[in-house]
């Protein structure tokens, strides 16, 4: 099936990680050009740019910013312009999770500023500087997708900095971008995908506890966690004009029926 994403240039954010590798390969797969942000992980990054390039017969490239840094971010989308020309899409999937469980009695004030600067902050300089191309170089149809959390929708106790971050991602930016993106491109769409337990590199020392595992699919109707590919396959989803072109404003939790989290 034409996904309608050949030849349209997507910009992926953390994607040396498990779910933005993925992500990038199936808008490779789907015809699409897909650009590689990295920060710390640019081997990882460069490798990929190098093998969706020769798979592809696409000039396919990493860039690193630190998406915390306003201007690092700024000439990141420079960058881009100057030297792909005009951006179509962006998924905003760079974030941290730390690992340790800190009640929020016990946070300092350190993690909490760089938890949220990491996975809320870091997504409101992307999607400005997405928009902002948008206002120079208009076109009808541009899509952005966040990679939120469960942790934003159903809480996740001794990670609040975490939860908080993405509970705005997915109810606060999704549900006021969808509204300003259609001023700037009339069908313009912005979702937000929530994925639960991924294995993903970020969360495979998390899971390697047994009682970990148990507890974390103790209220997936699913019974397993998720690959990179099925967090992958939903942004290409929501991606795809053809596939999602009416879908905007839309909180998508990919979490295989999770109905909320183990309390006692």
């Amino acid at each position: 099936m034409d996904l309608g994403l050949a030849d349209r240039t997507v910009l992926v954010t953390g994607s040396a990680g498990g779910i933005g590798q993925a992500t990038a390969r199936a808008l490779a797969s789907a015809g699409a050009k897909p650009l590689l942000h990295y920060h710390r992980s640019e081997e990882k990054a460069r490798d990929l740019a190098r093998e969706l390039s020769a798979e592809t017969e696409k000039k396919i490239a990493a860039f690193g910013a630190d998406l915390r840094n306003e201007s690092e971010v700024d000439a990141m989308f420079d960058e881009i312009q100057a030297h792909h020309g005009k951006l179509h899409g962006v998924v905003a999937n760079a974030g941290i999770w730390v690992r340790d469980e800190v009640p929020l009695h016990e946070m300092t004030l350190a993690q909490w500023n760089e938890t949220l600067d990491s996975d809320l902050t870091s997504a409101f300089l992307t999607c400005r500087g997405f928009l902002r191309a948008l206002a120079r170089h208009p076109f009808e149809d541009p899509s952005i997708v966040l990679v939120g959390s469960t942790a934003g929708l159903f809480g996740e106790a001794n990670h609040a900095d975490y939860s908080a971050a993405k509970a705005a991602m997915a109810h606060g930016l999704t549900a006021s971008l969808k509204n300003e993106i259609v001023r700037l491109a009339a069908l313009g769409r912005v979702n937000c995908v929530c994925p639960g337990w991924v294995l993903t590199p970020m969360a495979e020392q998390a899971l390697g506890d047994p009682n970990a595992l148990t507890d974390a699919t103790r209220t997936v109707a699913m019974n397993k966690v998720a690959t990179p590919e099925d967090i992958a396959n939903s942004i290409l989803y929501l991606s795809s004009p053809t596939l999602a072109g009416h879908i905007s404003g839309t909180i998508l939790p990919v979490h295989g029926g999770m109905e909320g989290r183990v309390l006692h």
